[in-house]
């Protein structure tokens, strides 16, 4: 089945989907094709655990009932730097939006008045 994961590096944001019987190395092949990066410079992260590549998605626990369409599951991207270390996992959040104004939550209560 298919699992669909949402890969975030600093505030590039990757939206994908894979088979979860395939390696992590080869979702980083796939990565990589879209980055330009060779799969040996990334390193993937999932519930903050570095992932192995020589592991299937289902065995590091992404499978189509956890990872689906609508709640992709996020997986972190650390690239290597010059001098041969991993950067380390930055995820730029996204941001919230404003708080509705108050004639817009008057709306949502049906035109009820807030209780004093």
């Amino acid at each position: 089945m298919d699992a669909f994961m949402m890969i975030q590096r600093k505030k590039l944001t990757i939206f994908t989907d894979a088979k979860d019987n395939i390696l992590v190395d080869e979702l980083k092949k796939i990565i990589g094709y879209i980055i330009k990066v060779p799969p040996t410079n990334q390193q993937l992260y999932y519930k903050d655990e570095i992932m192995d590549g020589t592991k299937t998605l289902s065995e590091c626990g992404l499978n189509s009932t956890i990872a689906k369409a609508q709640s992709p599951a996020t997986i972190g991207l650390a690239l290597k730097m010059d001098n041969g270390e991993f950067e380390q996992l930055e995820m730029v959040p996204y941001s919230l939006p404003p708080e509705l104004p108050y004639v817009m939550k008057n709306q949502e209560t049906n035109g009820q008045e807030p209780p004093m």
